[in-house]
């Protein structure tokens, strides 16, 4: 039988709110970004996966309370290094960010990950999920946009920021059962 696996991006942090790149940083949702959550209508699930980041974890259980999410280590955020906990008017007169920018974000961060590497470390936690998934047809993943973009850009090639997805939406795959994906639908989950 195939298999859904939907991705589905975390809620609003703080952070967030002010386009900082939060990446290892553990910060919990806002009451907005809960009450996001609340606001939207979520497919069923069989088993939901989770980055070890509290705003995953905490996404996971307002979405799917009666499920146990399974933590995935390697499906946490990348690590933004020195751009931390900035965002790009605190960058803005930083010689390392403009080269960053100039690479097409295709650099290293500062002190932190490449994409490559951040996907790299996201396909480990990606193979994991499948593993772990084998006896269930309705998958969620409640991960990172950072994490959901380099799964997807591998699986359905194309630009890595092209997989850009908002807080609280995300995308539905088909896994067929012989191994192939399909059916990359981008997903709102307003009500």
């Amino acid at each position: 039988m195939d298999k859904t696996i939907t991705f589905i991006r975390h809620g609003k942090t703080a952070g967030n709110l002010t386009n900082c790149y939060i990446g290892i940083t553990d910060e919990q949702l806002t009451i907005e970004g809960e009450k996001d959550i609340l606001d939207r209508s979520y497919p069923e699930a069989d088993i939901v996966f989770v980055s070890p980041l509290s705003r995953c974890i905490r996404t996971a259980e307002i979405i799917y309370p009666s499920l146990d999410p399974v933590v995935i280590d390697e499906l946490r955020e990348t690590n933004f290094g020195s751009f931390e906990g900035k965002n790009y008017k605190d960058l803005s007169s930083n010689p390392d960010y403009q080269r960053w920018i100039d690479s097409g974000g295709d650099l290293p961060f500062p002190g932190g990950e490449s994409k490559q590497e951040a996907t790299a470390r996201a396909l480990i936690g990606f193979d994991k999920l499948l593993e772990l998934s084998k006896d269930y047809y309705n998958i969620s993943v409640v991960a990172h946009g950072g994490t959901i973009m380099g799964i997807l850009s591998h699986i359905f090639g194309g630009d890595y920021y092209s997989y850009h997805v908002e807080n609280c939406e995300g995308y539905t795959i088909d896994l067929s059962h012989d191994g192939i994906f399909s059916g990359l639908y981008p997903r709102s989950f307003r009500r």
